[in-house]
């Protein structure tokens, strides 16, 4: 998987939010300025070419949808972001994010309280596909 541009996430997020769209419906979602619709088709096409986005077609005109699941690519991207910045530990990453939000004690155990629920719930789910 590759990491998306500013340009093409932010298509993304708007295919996840709608599952299918066409391009004028992308087009409405973006905030102000707006793009010209030729820029949102372009990205669209670029986004098919490398996998993210497959497309049904109604005559001249094709409906979008996401090929790539939203949380599998937020994973992929932290996992990068991670490795990039904060040498693919998250240790690090809490800590910077503690000094720079000024975060005290009691809310770095509240935050730790919900990533163990979190973790807790997910271990849940996953033993019961078994």
């Amino acid at each position: 998987m590759k990491e998306l541009t500013k340009a093409e996430e932010e298509i993304m997020q708007v295919l996840w939010k709608l599952d299918r769209a066409f391009v004028r419906d992308i087009l409405e979602e973006l905030p102000e300025p707006k793009p010209a619709y030729n820029t949102v088709s372009t990205i669209v096409r670029i986004l098919e070419t490398k996998g993210f986005v497959g497309h049904e077609a109604f005559g001249k005109s094709h409906q979008y949808y996401p090929l790539v699941d939203q949380n599998k690519y937020k994973s992929f991207f932290l996992k990068n972001f991670m490795s990039g910045y904060f040498g693919g530990s998250f240790e690090r990453l809490v800590s910077f994010f503690a000094k720079d939000n000024n975060l005290d004690v009691k809310e770095l155990d509240e935050l730790m309280k919900h990533v163990k629920q979190d973790l807790d719930q997910d271990e849940n789910n996953n033993g019961r596909a078994s």
